[in-house]
């Protein structure tokens, strides 16, 4: 099977809010926009991120709730600065500090204003209990 493409669609309340957030704090732009669904696009990373209100007619009945148990990635060069940019200049919720972890990342986590939890991270040498874990050999060794 080819794909074209593959990207989340996050069934939401918070549509605008969300739509902003993703703007303003991610660097996504708009590249559809109704009043039910927004697709982002990061042109820096060819990121897309799809925002849907839960209650639109296309969602099957019984399958229109908020998403939760969802973890939203995002690698960065300079997770302290970005750190300092999003939770001490502007004061976005942090629901995980800042911290660095032996299988090889630092990061913290945030929320956007429906709950989706977003994994703001940067990749560090993990210890050796863990390198040998990567299956790929440019991964954990940073």
């Amino acid at each position: 099977m080819k794909w074209n493409s593959f990207y989340p669609v996050l069934m939401i309340e918070e549509l605008k809010r969300s739509k902003e957030f993703y703007m303003n704090y991610f660097g996504y732009s708009v590249s559809f926009e109704a009043d039910w669904y927004v697709s982002l696009v990061n042109k820096r990373t060819n990121g897309e991120l799809a925002l849907l209100d839960l209650n639109h007619e296309t969602i099957p009945e019984g399958y229109g709730k908020a998403a939760q148990g969802l973890l939203l990635n995002i690698e960065v060069e300079d997770v302290d600065a970005i750190y300092q940019k999003l939770a001490i200049e502007n004061q976005l919720p942090i629901v995980l500090d800042i911290r660095s972890e032996a299988f090889g990342q630092r990061h913290f986590i945030t929320r956007d204003p429906n709950g989706v939890l977003i994994d703001v991270i940067k990749v560090i040498p993990a210890d050796d209990n863990y390198t040998k874990q990567y299956v790929d050999e440019n991964f954990g060794s940073n």
